[in-house]
């Protein structure tokens, strides 16, 4: 045997032995380590949570107090209710809605009128353009001709009687507040100068007929404003 073969042998048999040792000493330790005995402690039912145990009142926060405005006093914001001590005191100045003076006459009146008359205007548009297309006609060229004559007739109606409905009450407030009070008198006189106003430029027949019609509608007015409230 060389030299070679001999300390080659001696290595593998010392490293073979080492590691022999190194895994019994290994294995004794995790024996050593190992726990004797384990025991996990009984369930017991009657402990256990259930949903209520988190869904209840002291657990979730109040579901009203998310609201943004949760946290404001609503006895001093004045926009959330309408007080009777703001409404208006003068004779007769109660109409069908609650008003707190002519801003609030401005604002219905104005709204209600030019809504009515848009209506009124687009319904006339639509028989009109039904009446002119004949029947033979395709539907899309009498579908565009009663929306052609809706869109001409409704907006038109509707605007002339927004702004005769807005000179109205300015006019009607004005004289109401000089006069002290709200009547009949105040809106017939109303509605002639705004219908007056109107047609100022087209001459004095047109101012006339023009004056005359809106005072009497402002007389129908008043006569179903008494009757039904």
């Amino acid at each position: 045997m060389s030299l070679w073969e001999t300390l080659a042998g001696k290595r593998a048999s010392s490293s073979s032995s080492g590691t022999s040792s190194s895994s019994s000493s290994s294995a004794t330790d995790l024996q050593d380590a190992s726990p004797t005995a384990f025991e996990p402690a009984p369930f017991d039912p009657t402990t256990a949570q259930d949903v209520s145990s988190f869904l209840g009142g002291a657990a979730l926060p109040d579901p009203s107090q998310l609201h943004p405005l949760a946290g404001l006093n609503q006895q001093t914001l004045d926009y959330l209710s309408l007080d009777e001590s703001a409404l208006s005191d003068l004779p007769g100045g109660r109409s069908a809605l609650p008003s707190r003076g002519w801003s609030d006459d401005l604002q219905y009146g104005t709204g209600v009128t030019y809504l009515s008359a848009l209506t009124l205007g687009g319904a006339y548009g639509m028989a009109e353009g039904l009446r002119r297309t004949p029947m033979s006609a395709p539907p899309k060229i009498r579908l565009n001709s009663v929306l052609n004559s809706i869109t001409r007739r409704g907006p038109f109606l509707g605007n002339s009687a927004g702004i005769i409905a807005m000179v109205y009450n300015g006019i009607n407030s004005t004289i109401g507040y000089y006069r002290g009070k709200h009547d009949s008198a105040n809106s017939i006189v109303a509605g002639a100068l705004s219908g007056m106003l109107f047609k100022s430029t087209r001459g004095l027949r047109p101012m006339l007929i023009s004056g005359g019609l809106v005072a009497g509608a402002a007389g129908a007015w008043t006569v179903m404003k008494k009757t039904l409230f």
